[in-house]
């Protein structure tokens, strides 16, 4: 049965350079190497406890929301897309160094976190140590055999974010709708999802969406015209792609389109057999392998490891 999330070790709130807000949680092992962990679009980082709770032992945590998600105060539209999320990615990596103090640190990002954090070490330069991404939804350029597939992904997205309410009565409400897609999370897993990615409504005690349904389909629209296709070689340090199942029927679009931008483009990759796009909440504990192993083989081991 899942657990309830930890409480942290340590909490603080980061402003970043738009005066929007990240709240900032530290949870593991302080003597480990550090990572700082984040989520897709719509969805919150503690709803991806089944995947993190697995490296509390050894690492050293920084989990934190994207803005406008999760245990953030929402800010709006404005500043809700690709630009200002790379900004919040340097924001925030200052700001935890300045917090915690300067540690060699790994970046753990899925989705459009991860499409963000590739955004961040293309334009502001290479702060980590290294990067584990998990299936980021990146678009090829126009005449790519994975354009279109991917382009229809996105606008399927769109359409499930904007058809879905921003309020409901409660989060098992939530939960079972995301029962209904999600077949395959862990037991315990729609629920605590739910959980993260609601708050207290400010009158008739229902529970409201932190990210508004419209600024969850504007991250989805937005992807079809980033143009983020990079070489491995454009980063400054080594990057893991770590994609839902290639092979799988009816499985969604990233996969194929991440183990090509792999083949393509000089990745160190890893695909998760029977998984989709919620790979770490599918196949939790083959997911963190895929981390730790991809850590140990570039001198990562975990506890007191900070090099």
């Amino acid at each position: 049965m899942l657990q309830s999330v930890p409480s942290p070790h340590q909490t603080f709130d980061l402003a970043m350079r738009d005066g929007a807000q990240i709240h900032v949680r530290r949870h593991g092992n302080p003597d480990g190497a550090r990572l700082f962990v984040s989520h897709g679009n719509g969805f919150a980082i503690n709803g991806y406890l089944p995947f993190w709770e697995l490296l509390l032992d050894d690492f050293d945590l920084v989990i934190f929301d994207m803005r406008n998600h999760g245990m953030n105060t929402p800010t709006g539209a404005d500043g809700h897309h690709y630009a200002q999320m790379a900004q919040d990615m340097e924001s925030i990596f200052v700001g935890v160094n300045n917090e915690l103090g300067a540690k060699p640190s790994t970046g753990v990002f899925h989705s459009m976190s991860a499409r963000a954090a590739m955004k961040h070490a293309i334009e502001f330069g290479w702060r980590w140590r290294a990067l584990a991404l998990y299936d980021p939804p990146n678009v090829p350029l126009p005449g790519h055999d994975h354009y279109e597939p991917m382009c229809v992904f996105e606008r399927k997205l769109v359409d499930f974010a904007m058809s879905r309410p921003n309020r409901f009565k409660d989060p098992q409400e939530l939960a079972a709708n995301y029962a209904k897609g999600g077949r395959n999370w862990v037991p315990g897993a729609h629920l605590a999802m739910a959980d993260a990615v609601l708050r207290p409504g400010e009158d008739n005690g229902d529970f409201v969406l932190t990210c508004q349904r419209e600024l969850e389909a504007s991250i989805y629209l937005a992807a079809m015209t980033l143009n983020l296709w990079p070489a491995g070689e454009e980063f400054g340090g080594p990057v893991k792609l770590i994609g839902a199942d290639p092979d799988m029927q009816r499985g969604p679009a990233t996969g194929p389109a991440n183990r090509a931008l792999c083949l393509e483009n000089g990745y160190e990759y890893e695909a998760i057999p029977g998984t989709g796009h919620l790979l770490q909440i599918e196949k939790p504990v083959e997911c963190a392998a895929a981390l730790t192993g991809f850590l140990e083989e570039i001198g990562i081991t975990g506890q007191g490891a900070a090099r």
